[in-house]
């Protein structure tokens, strides 16, 4: 199961809406066929399992193997067929399950229908560490929304940019390319208008290999130029605003919301219906306020300068009741993450 984990993660930033999954053939304790979902819409981490020990030449071997996969099998006829039918159609005896998968669709019906074949299922290994690897995807079935992460940088006295608003470079190179890492593992990145006025940001992933995520902006009055690199075109763009819905060809979508009920929620809602999965908030300090307010959040990346100060400026959000989970060293940098345990 730790080699399904590892095979799933090779998914990470590709295959979303989808979750990332691993699979192995195991034959008398050797791996005999090995794969991962490479991409949404392609062929499931069981598929290309059962291929690869094909290409290897042990097809022969494969009904008398144990297969491991790190996420319950699915039982439905999406964008591929269900895999639970190939498991059946090659007579694989025995199935050894990370964890359920809690869509709809599947949700104990693929563990069922093996079980019902003759199949000897086991599930719940390794279980905490497949339901982590794929948070998101659990996040957004089960609670309707996207995975919400916030992210910001701070100087060593805890201010995320001066006084004035004019932009602070805070961070190092490394930290940097560490965080277009980060933007192409999630399906939206998400800023203010204060923050799409001074500091033109790109929002696109330009030092890491990988997709960019949806760019989404709230600006409730449409104050934005159109100059702004956000309506660059280079990727889909999502206005959050009081004025109007529409879908101009030049991909930019203007989505209508309420900014006197529930802002946040509607803007949630929106994205779920979208199949947006994830989103990392990049600020400024108002937005990051009000998600945290709100209880609106499921992970912190906090990036932290501790030799740079400055004597005023914008005081960095504060999380409340939070986990650390993770605190490395980049530099002069120091990355906290964080998990919500309100």
């Amino acid at each position: 199961m730790q080699r399904c984990l590892q095979l799933a993660f090779l998914g990470t930033g590709q295959v979303a809406p989808n979750p990332m999954v691993g699979a192995a053939l195991v034959h008398e304790g050797r791996i005999i066929g090995e794969g991962f979902h490479e991409q949404c819409g392609q062929a499931h981490a069981e598929v290309n399992a059962v291929q690869d020990a094909i290409r290897k030449g042990n097809g022969e071997l494969i009904r008398n193997s144990t297969l491991y996969v790190s996420l319950e099998p699915c039982a439905h006829h999406g964008k591929t067929p269900p895999c639970t039918d190939l498991i059946i159609a090659h007579h694989i005896p025995s199935v050894v399950i990370g964890c359920p998968d809690p869509f709809h669709q599947v949700n104990g019906k693929g563990i069922s229908l093996l079980q019902q074949a003759g199949t000897q299922v086991i599930v719940g290994v390794m279980e905490n560490e497949c339901l982590e690897l794929n948070r998101r995807f659990f996040t957004f079935h089960q609670k309707q929304r996207p995975y919400v992460i916030l992210k910001w940088a701070e100087t060593g006295n805890g201010m995320i940019g001066y006084a004035t608003g004019s932009r602070l470079h805070i961070t190092n190179e490394i930290t940097n390319r560490l965080v277009h890492k980060w933007r192409s593992e999630e399906a939206a990145i998400m800023v203010g208008t204060n923050t799409a006025l001074m500091d033109d940001p790109q929002l696109t992933n330009r030092h890491w290999y990988g997709h960019s995520p949806h760019r989404l902006v709230l600006d409730l009055n449409l104050r934005l130029p159109k100059s702004l690199r956000l309506f660059d075109g280079s990727t889909q763009t999502l206005v959050f605003n009081n004025v109007k819905n529409e879908e101009p060809d030049d991909h930019r979508s203007f989505i209508k919301v309420d900014s006197g009920n529930d802002l946040l929620q509607q803007i949630m809602h929106s994205l779920h219906s979208r199949s947006i999965q994830s989103v990392l908030i990049e600020g400024g300090a108002t937005l990051l306020r009000s998600f945290i307010d709100e209880g609106l959040w499921d992970e912190a990346r906090i990036l932290k300068n501790e030799n740079l100060m400055i004597e005023t400026g914008i005081p960095a959000p504060s999380l409340g009741k939070a986990l650390l989970i993770k605190n490395d060293v980049s530099g002069s940098d120091r990355i906290g993450i964080y998990r919500n345990m309100s």
